[in-house]
């Protein structure tokens, strides 16, 4: 127990709690959106064993995020994963409008949280990891105590889209949005994006218009199905 009266060993710990503050907001959104289909009952479920499960995905993925981010095509895929997400979570939003509402499974909103989190947590565990030096002790600790701070924002953005229909969209928006990015950054376009630096905010911007677009047209298509 040494390491608890290091200095390195806290100053470590406040960088990864503050890192993984910094980070956990676009998480926040993806679980509450997945969370938001489920009864009442079961929201807190899915906003805690998704946000655990996460948590320990991420410490398990630290040990190997270097070398996924070197394989070609890797986040083409999670990118275009998180795309279809996006597009899923408003069709959701779509039957949440219905006067019979219906409800979607704990699993399946669990399993969301985990592919959405997996995909966006690549490159941001590498930060995390930097900031543990190696201490697999201060890195476990960190993550753990980033846990609450996830389940609490989650449960705030779920209160504030019952509230605020429209932080749906936008919400669905910043999903597109970071799948575009994660696009972008893939390592067989990093020649392409060094060369011409928008590539990055243009493919944002497209992924989040994409999602948007899409999923009105989807959700206009469902309104037609269900009048006819």
């Amino acid at each position: 127990m040494e390491f608890l009266q290091s200095t390195d060993f806290w100053i470590g710990l406040v960088k990864i709690v503050w890192i993984n503050i910094i980070l956990s907001g676009d998480n926040a959104v993806v679980i509450a959106l997945a969370a938001r289909s489920l009864p009442p009952h079961q929201q807190k479920k899915a906003v805690f064993w998704g946000s655990g499960a996460a948590v320990v995905l991420r410490i398990l993925l630290t040990v190997v995020a270097a070398k996924l981010l070197e394989l070609s095509f890797l986040q083409i895929v999670g990118g275009c994963l998180l795309l279809w997400i996006g597009f899923q979570l408003l069709s959701d939003d779509e039957e949440d409008e219905g006067e019979s509402k219906t409800y979607g499974s704990l699993m399946a909103a669990v399993r969301t949280i985990l592919i959405a989190d997996l995909v966006m947590s690549l490159d941001n565990v590498i930060a995390v990891a930097a900031a543990a030096q190696g201490n697999v002790v201060l890195l476990v600790l960190g993550l753990a105590i980033s846990i609450p701070l996830v389940i609490f924002g989650s449960t705030l953005m779920i209160k504030l889209m019952e509230r605020f229909p429209i932080i749906v969209l936008l919400g669905a928006a910043l999903i597109g949005w970071v799948g575009g990015e994660t696009i972008a950054s893939d390592v067989i376009l990093h020649d392409y994006a060094v060369a011409h630096p928008a590539l990055h905010y243009v493919a944002a911007a497209l992924g989040a218009a994409l999602v948007v677009g899409v999923g009105k047209f989807w959700r206009k298509g469902a309104r037609s199905a269900s009048a006819s």
